[in-house]
Parts: C-alpha cells; structure tokens; sequence
C-alpha cells in the first residue's frame, strides 16, 4: 500500500514538472504569436495576453517592403540549409562507416584528429576563412555557407557511436561475400539502417544552418542573397523612422515555419534515433 501510494506521488510530481515544462516552452512562442497580431504602436505600450488585428497588415509590410527581400532570405535559406543537412549527413555517416568498417594502421589518429577538430571554435578560423573564400572568388556567394557542412565532426561522431550500437561487422562482410561494392554496401545495406540517426542529424544540422548569423554576417552583401538571420538584423538594426516592432515579430515568425515543418516530417526519427545512438553493446 504504501509502496503504492509512493509511485503515485512519483507519478504525479512528473506530470506537475512536465506541465511547468510545457508552459514555459509554450509561453514564449504564445507571445511571439500575439505580437505578430499588434502594430508597432500596441507594442509600444506593453505586454499583452489578447491578440490584436494587425496580423495580415504586419504579414503585408513585410512582403510589400522593397528594401526587405523576404521571400528571396527564405528561398536562400532554404538552399542553404537543405544542402547543407543533406551534404553533412551523407559525408559524416560515410566518414563514420570507413572508420568503423575498415582496420587500418592510422585508424586512431584519424578518429583523434576528428576529434580535436570539434574543441576548435568556428571564431577561431573565420578570419582565414573568409580571406580563402575571396581569393577563390566565392566571396558573396551561397557556396561557402554550404561547402563546409561536409566536414562536422560532431554529425560524424553520433553517426559513429549509432554504428557501433546497431550495425554488425558481419552484415558488411556478408555482403562483400556476395560481391556487393563498398559503395554499394554503404547506400544500399548501412544508409537505410543509419536512416534514424540521419534523419535526427538531419534536423539538427537543418536549424543550425537555418539559425547561423555569424558566417552568413561574414560571406554575404549582396541583399538578393542574404538569409533569414541577416534580414532579420537588418530589420532590427533599421533607423527610427523605419523601425516596426510588428514585422520583426512577424519576421520571425515567418522563420521558423520551415523549422516547424522539417520537426513534423522527421520527428518520428529523434526518439529512435537518440536512443539508438546511445546504446553500446
């Protein structure tokens, strides 16, 4: 009896935390929504629970404005973010499968120098960065956002650690018994079992490329190419006279759409695939 009426009380505590949890993740996004519905003017006088009338008013100075490319940053974004989550995810589990599959005398080295690369901070290179990508002429260009997602050290470890907890060495060898390729292994036989942990790493690397400042801030000027998170400084660094809290709501709330989207396609991937990845026999 007692043991019972402890694991209610355990039961309970879960469900309270769980509620409080929600809220305050709730909360913040309620308020996003409510104020892409008020003017700069309502905004200006404060905190508001009830929604205003301004929502399709906001949603057209945003689309009508001349100097705001916004459905070109969302198109630019999109390229750049779903190249990137493709590219990254293909080439780290490729990574991850040659250093799990094939012995070879270098193999440690390799996995360290992988490794050590994840402690460097993207600060660190961007000076040199940013002067290779103009002597090669890709300066202002969409190309340096997306090129470098080929090497993450970080996708390529949580590959590895998936591989080593849900891929037999002796399924490879049986299909090079039967005289499958390598590359015919990978995206044939280990690709569709990896297919959990790319589609999490996929969402992961998706708004992490969606939500990026710092290089885009770097590379990019030209306007008709700018993403989401440069439009929306701009916005927010516009001059008095132009400044509207309303679009810079309504700004961001027309950003995480897409992120909202790819979250339901492939949510039903991270649990599985977390787990998964997790797990070592």
């Amino acid at each position: 009896m007692k043991h019972t009426k402890n694991k209610l009380g355990e039961t309970i505590l879960a469900y309270l935390v769980l509620i409080v949890l929600s809220f305050l993740c709730l909360f913040f996004f309620y308020i996003l929504l409510v104020n892409t519905t008020r003017s700069h003017a309502d905004l200006q006088k404060g905190f508001s629970w009830l929604p205003g009338n301004y929502f399709f008013e906001n949603l057209k100075n945003v689309a009508n404005d001349g100097s705001f490319p916004m459905f070109k940053g969302i198109f630019n974004s999109l390229v750049v973010s779903t190249c990137s989550a493709a590219l990254c995810t293909y080439f780290s589990a490729l990574t991850a499968y040659g250093l799990y599959a094939y012995q070879f005398k270098l193999k440690k080295v390799a996995f360290t120098f992988i490794m050590a690369i994840l402690v460097m901070p993207t600060q660190v290179t961007a000076m040199g960065f940013l002067r290779l990508m103009t002597n090669i002429g890709l300066y202002d260009s969409l190309l340096p956002l997306i090129i470098p997602s080929i090497a993450s050290p970080a996708v390529f470890y949580f590959m590895y650690s998936y591989l080593e907890s849900s891929l037999p060495l002796s399924l490879v060898e049986a299909a090079r018994i039967d005289g499958s390729g390598e590359f015919m292994t990978f995206n044939r036989i280990v690709l569709p079992i990896m297919k959990p942990a790319v589609a999490v790493q996929a969402i992961f690397t998706f708004v992490g490329s969606w939500n990026n400042y710092f290089v885009p801030a770097l590379i990019i000027q030209s306007k008709d190419k700018m993403t989401v998170p440069i439009l929306i400084a701009t916005l927010r660094g516009a001059d008095y006279m132009n400044f509207d809290m309303g679009k810079i709501y309504m700004m961001i709330t027309v950003a995480i759409v897409p992120i909202i989207i790819v979250y339901l396609l492939l949510s039903k991937y991270i649990i599985a695939g977390i787990t998964l990845g997790g797990v070592k026999e």
